[in-house]
C-alpha cells in the first residue's frame, strides 16, 4: 500500500473527507493521514469523525511536495539512491546526445558509485555546468568546430 507523491488535483476543494475517504482517494494508509494532522492538515473541528475540507487538503499536500523539492545547482546531478544533488566524482561528466538540442549529464555519485543522470537542453548547458569538466560526443565537438 502506499503513494510517495499523492497528486494534490485529486482533492475536490469544495468537499469534505473523512480519514477514510483521504486514505482511498491517495492510497494510503488511515495512520498517513493522521499523521498528516499531527503535522498541521487542519480539520473543520474537533469532533468525530474527523473531517478535512477538500481546499485544506489540496494546499497541505501542495506545500509538502514543495518543501521536499530539492534543485540542483549548477554543477550538481541529483543522485536517486543518496537522494540529494550530488556533484559528479572527479567535478566531471559525459553528455550523452538524445536529440539535436537534448540529452543527459552523465557522472558517478562521489557518496554511492552509482551513474547519476541530468536532462539537459545543450543550448543552456553552459548555465548548468558549473564547475563540471564535461566530455562531449565527438560528432557534437566536430559540429562545434564547423560554425
Amino acid at each position: 500500500m502506499g503513494n510517495r507523491h499523492p497528486n494534490p488535483r485529486l482533492a475536490k476543494i469544495h468537499r469534505n473527507y473523512t480519514v477514510e475517504e483521504v486514505a482511498i482517494l491517495f492510497s494510503i494508509h488511515k495512520n498517513t493521514v493522521r499523521t498528516w494532522v499531527k503535522q498541521g492538515l487542519s480539520t473543520i473541528d474537533d469532533r468525530r469523525p474527523m473531517l478535512i475540507h477538500g481546499r485544506d487538503l489540496a494546499e497541505f499536500i501542495q506545500a509538502k511536495r514543495v518543501k521536499n523539492k530539492q534543485s540542483c545547482k549548477p554543477g550538481e546531478i541529483y543522485c536517486v539512491r543518496c537522494r540529494s544533488p550530488k556533484t559528479p566524482a572527479g567535478d566531471m561528466a559525459d553528455y550523452e546526445s538524445l536529440t539535436e538540442l537534448q540529452g543527459n549529464l552523465v557522472g558517478i555519485c562521489p557518496s554511492c558509485s552509482i551513474m547519476i543522470y541530468r536532462r539537459v537542453n545543450l543550448t543552456k548547458l553552459d548555465q548548468v555546468r558549473g564547475q563540471l569538466d564535461i566530455t562531449m560526443p565527438q560528432a557534437l565537438l566536430h559540429i562545434d568546430k564547423s560554425t
